[in-house]
C-alpha cells in the first residue's frame, strides 16, 4: 500500500483491507525489516494493480491429482519431485515452510523460519520459490506438489495477485527458467507421506526458529 508518497508493506485481511489493532494499521517500509510502525488506516492507500498479472514466459500447467506419483515412479520418469508446505502460528504470526526434493535416489529436505509476522499465503509461496531456487539443472522436468489453492491460483491458473505481489512476481520469473514445470494439487493432512513430512518441517521451523537443510 502507499503511505504518504512511498510504498509500504501492510497486513491485510481477506477483503484486502488493513488489519487493525486498537484502531491502527501496522506497516513496514521493507518486507525484511523487523521494525514496524502504526498509522491510521485513513493514511493508507491501495496500490493500483495491473489489470492482468504477468504470465510466465513458458507455459505452466496445474494438474489436479488425488494420488501423486510415488518417489519410485517419478524416478522412473526422470522427474524431480518437489514437495512444499507453509505454516503459520496465527495469521499473521510466526511462519515457516518445509521443502523436500527427490530425484532418483537423491533426497534433500529444508525447514526455514520466516519470522514473527508472516501469513499462510506468504509461507506457501515462499516454500515453492525456495524449492525452485535449489534446482540448478532446470532442463529436468519438475513436479511441484502443494496443498495450497492460493499458490496454484496465482502461479498456475492465472489469478490476479492482489497481495504478496512482489513474491508472486519473483516466483513467476523463476518459473520461466524451467523447461517443464508441472503443479500437482495434493490433499492436505490426508496421509500422503511426503506432504505430511513437509508439514512437519514447516512446523518444526516455527517451533525451533530454525532455518536450514535437514541432514540425515
Amino acid at each position: 500500500m502507499k503511505f504518504k508518497k512511498g510504498k509500504v508493506w501492510v497486513h491485510v485481511g481477506e477483503d484486502d483491507a488493513p488489519l487493525l489493532v486498537n484502531g491502527s494499521a501496522e506497516f513496514r517500509y521493507k518486507l525484511d525489516d523487523h521494525r514496524t510502525y502504526n498509522t491510521s488506516p485513513s493514511f493508507l492507500e491501495a496500490l493500483e494493480a495491473p489489470e492482468h498479472a504477468p504470465e510466465p514466459e513458458k507455459p505452466v500447467t496445474a494438474q489436479l491429482e488425488k494420488n501423486p506419483d510415488t518417489p519410485r515412479v517419478a524416478a522412473g520418469r526422470g522427474r524431480i519431485m518437489a514437495w512444499t508446505d507453509g505454516a503459520c502460528s496465527g495469521n499473521p504470526g510466526p511462519g515457516g515452510f518445509g521443502v523436500v526434493l527427490i530425484w532418483g535416489r537423491h533426497r534433500k529436505e529444508w525447514a526455514v523460519y520466516l519470522g514473527e509476522e508472516c501469513t499462510n499465503n506468504i509461507a506457501e509461496l515462499s516454500a515453492i520459490k525456495h524449492a525452485l531456487e535449489q534446482i540448478t539443472d532446470r532442463s529436468i522436468p519438475v513436479d511441484i506438489h502443494t496443498d495450497s489453492n492460493y499458490s496454484l491460483g496465482v502461479l498456475a491458473k492465472g489469478w490476479k495477485a492482489r497481495a504478496n505481489t512482489e513474491l508472486v512476481e519473483e516466483t513467476r520469473a523463476l518459473m520461466a527458467h524451467f523447461a517443464e514445470l508441472r503443479f500437482i494439487k495434493v490433499a492436505g493432512h490426508a496421509g500422503v507421506p511426503e506432504n505430511e513430512r513437509v508439514d512437519e518441517l514447516a512446523r518444526m521451523a516455527i517451533s525451533l526458529r530454525f532455518s536450514g537443510e535437514i541432514k540425515k
